[in-house]
């Protein structure tokens, strides 16, 4: 409205001093008179600074106001200068409720910007982020606490903590994460992220000391192992040492003394053949059960290639092409794209594959559909996987939760290590195993790999 106004003052002024100069040459041409001239130039000066002041006055108004948008000052006021009339009044209006609009919002930034600030400095998550020359942005105190790095400016000060720490720090791609160990009380978790800002680009790093717990863990993964090996060892122990005192008793009570020497009659001898066949089978046991704690724990590191998926399961397919017909079981493959391959130790993902058909073809004993499919894709991110999957039994939800653990099995023979052993692999090899089951209709293990 206040610019309609200006623009219908200006037209005004105009048509004055048009009409002042046809005027002027109206009675000079007519009365001939250097007065009357004279004072119509007079009166055509007068409008003409008139037009010119009217029209800086706006000018000096919209320059201010920009001033002030331009640098965020938004002290200024226009609504008492409203001499030029009502329509510079509506305009200063307008001024001042842009700038009000734009105080506003500026308060409200502030007010969110101050919220964040005091929020990242009380969390407990270091929270530290440096653009793309190493200069320190963001450093909340839980970082300090961290690092313990007097004057930290510079993402390259990292190094006084630790030189590998920096080194991965500045090897980090955006999204990634990594663990190390500093010393005896700092084993730090790092985060990284990656955004723009003023043209810049900044990293954003999160640390968090996971001391406490991986010693929380490491306490529970031992106070099961403590478990499992208990079980286990009383298990056979037990019998071991009730039986070694039962043979004694044999020993003393049917051990007879005759002229040629010591001797024992028939029953108490075939108690005595028993007992130490019991206590060598339940010593071979305790013996497997050791073999079997010593694989879990001294897996080899694998050697990573590139391994066609294809030729892989080829191979498998040549291997069990003897077995699985046996019990009446095909073994059909699948993989999209034929060509794809994955990053890994060949021998150590077919160890894994082949145990786990032969755990579907002990599951498939009543199985209707006599199947097993061994399928291998790529999911939507490009990361390769293989699946096996089965028609048997199945395996309840509350064991699927435990079939992993170590020396746990649902089979009536077996160590119940092999799953774990195989998630183990897996974990070296930075991917994982999983598992879906329908009981009695369909159970399927996937090999989660890494880009490839």
């Amino acid at each position: 409205m206040g610019f309609r106004s200006f623009a219908f003052g200006i037209t005004i002024r105009v048509l004055l001093i048009i009409l002042m100069v046809h005027l002027g040459m109206y009675f000079y041409m007519k009365e001939n008179s250097l007065l009357q001239g004279f004072i119509f130039s007079l009166i055509l000066v007068f409008q003409t600074f008139n037009l010119i002041t009217f029209s800086n006055t706006t000018n000096r108004k919209i320059t201010r106001f920009l001033d002030s948008i331009r640098y965020s000052d938004f002290s200024s006021t226009f609504t008492k200068d409203s001499k030029l009339g009502k329509s510079f009044k509506e305009m200063n209006l307008s001024f001042n409720e842009v700038i009000n609009a734009f105080k506003k919002t500026r308060a409200e930034k502030e007010e969110q910007m101050l919220f964040l600030q005091i929020m990242i400095q009380h969390i407990n998550t270091g929270i530290l982020s440096f653009e793309s020359r190493g200069q320190i942005g963001v450093i909340n105190g839980a970082a300090k606490q961290l690092l313990q790095i007097p004057q930290f400016k510079d993402i390259h000060d990292l190094g006084k903590l630790s030189k590998e720490l920096l080194k991965m720090v500045l090897d980090l791609h955006p999204g990634g994460s990594f663990s190390i160990k500093i010393n005896a009380d700092l084993h730090l978790n790092v985060q990284s992220a990656a955004f723009k800002m003023e043209g810049k680009s900044w990293t954003l790093l999160s640390f968090q000391n996971i001391k406490s717990e991986l010693q929380k863990n490491e306490l529970k993964a031992w106070q099961n192992l403590t478990k499992v090996l208990r079980h286990e060892i009383m298990n056979s122990m037990t019998p071991i040492a009730s039986l070694a005192n039962s043979l004694g008793t044999i020993l003393e009570e049917d051990l007879e003394e005759v002229a040629s020497g010591l001797m024992i009659n028939k029953d108490s001898y075939l108690d005595l053949s028993e007992g130490l066949e019991t206590i060598s089978k339940r010593s071979t046991g305790l013996v497997d059960f050791v073999n079997a704690y010593r694989d879990y724990t001294n897996i080899p590191p694998p050697k990573i290639r590139r391994v066609r998926v294809k030729d892989m399961f080829e191979n498998i397919c040549t291997l069990m092409k003897e077995e699985l017909p046996q019990s009446g079981i095909s073994l059909e493959t699948s993989i999209q794209p034929t060509g794809l391959e994955i990053i890994a130790d060949r021998e150590m993902i077919q160890m894994i594959l082949i145990n786990l058909i032969k755990n579907a073809r002990e599951a498939m004993e009543k199985a209707n559909i006599r199947m097993i499919l061994l399928n291998a894709a790529s999911d939507p991110h490009g990361h390769p996987y293989i699946q096996v999957t089965d028609h048997g039994e199945g395996i309840v939800p509350e064991a699927l939760e435990r079939i992993f653990v170590p020396f746990y099995t649902t089979k009536k023979t077996g160590s119940g290590i092999g799953l774990a052993i195989s998630r183990q692999i897996m974990n070296l090899h930075q991917g994982n195993l999983e598992v879906a089951s329908v009981p009695g209709v369909r159970t399927t293990f996937t090999l989660f790999f890494g880009s490839g």
